[in-house]
């Protein structure tokens, strides 16, 4: 089992799908690190050799920006938002979609769960 940038390939994968499992890197850029560390794309990573090894960490070290420090990135930029206040920082605030998506009917997944709300009572005559 390789382990690159804290995390654990899977070894039965081949290397394209098992570098995907690092959090930032895609089937593109799991493609186009292969490719420049010389890796067959469709080699298992069991099969992988230790200087194979050694190069894709490397290249991803030296090109990437990957899991910790990615995410901690990625939560920076959102506080950021939040902290001046646009549109898009009190859309994350409030928990609701902010890419101009309709929340009348949906939208359920970023506001939860539904909270029924009851009828107002007819006024009697």
């Amino acid at each position: 089992m390789a382990r690159i940038a804290g995390v654990d390939i899977p070894k039965n994968k081949r290397g394209e799908v098992g570098l995907t499992y690092i959090y930032g890197i895609g089937r593109s850029n799991a493609k186009a690190i292969l490719e420049k560390a010389g890796v067959d794309v469709n080699k298992k990573v069991e099969n992988w050799n230790d200087e194979e090894i050694t190069a894709v960490r490397n290249i991803i070290s030296e090109n990437f920006r990957v899991e910790g420090t990615l995410r901690s990135e990625t939560q920076m930029n959102i506080k950021r938002l939040m902290d001046i206040g646009c549109y898009r920082g009190i859309r994350h605030r409030l928990g609701l979609p902010l890419r101009g998506q309709k929340t009348k009917n949906n939208a359920r997944t970023k506001k939860g769960k539904k909270k029924t709300v009851a009828n107002k009572k007819k006024a009697i005559k």
